[in-house]
């Protein structure tokens, strides 16, 4: 069965400095016409920094559109043109200051298949060197360690509840265990 929809025109409804809204008027597999918006996101790289001693780097966040400080795993955006590992470094040196040896790809998502393009590449991070952080002008943000069967448990409680921690905490699980991807 084709479920393919066809783009027939396309407009820009918003740019902003991230992201970008769009209205689709598309064709249908059954041949009618609808009408589909989204939004255009570069990309993400999340990190999962892991110390020699089972420890996490992680993250205290305020997130405006929720008003509220979240716990998370370094992620910053896709810039035009890099490749995800380098983002990956960038953002684990600016947001943290810890410079990585060994980078392993763990899973790309997509978190928002309903109404953004969004993706996200998931890498684990060893072999950690406390360098300088260098956050972006406006990110202001508190690092910390956490031990993993904690953070485990945080997620358990409800305490991490950002979607992007979350899934890449289960993988790092999945992935510790052996489960090969």
């Amino acid at each position: 069965m084709n479920l393919q929809e066809t783009c027939i025109d396309s407009e820009l409804v918003y740019e902003g400095k991230l992201l970008h809204v769009r209205r689709d008027h598309v064709r249908l597999p059954d041949g009618g016409t609808s009408v589909r918006e989204y939004v255009n996101h570069p990309g993400a790289v999340a990190v999962l920094p892991l110390l020699d001693n089972g420890s996490l780097i992680m993250e205290r966040q305020h997130r405006y559109p929720l008003h509220r400080d979240f716990f998370e795993i370094p992620a910053g955006k896709i810039d035009p043109g890099e490749d995800i590992l380098e983002t990956g470094k960038r953002e684990l040196l600016e947001e943290t200051g810890y410079a990585a040896g060994e980078w392993v790809h763990l899973v790309t998502t997509y978190p928002c298949i309903g109404y953004g393009n969004e993706r996200i590449e998931y890498f684990l991070a060893r072999g950690l060197e406390l360098q300088q952080a260098n956050p972006d002008e406006g990110e202001h943000l508190e690092v910390f360690e956490l031990p993993f069967a904690k953070a485990l448990e945080w997620v358990r409680m409800g305490r991490i509840d950002d979607s992007k921690t979350i899934i890449g905490l289960l993988w790092l699980d999945k992935h510790l265990s052996g489960w090969k991807i």
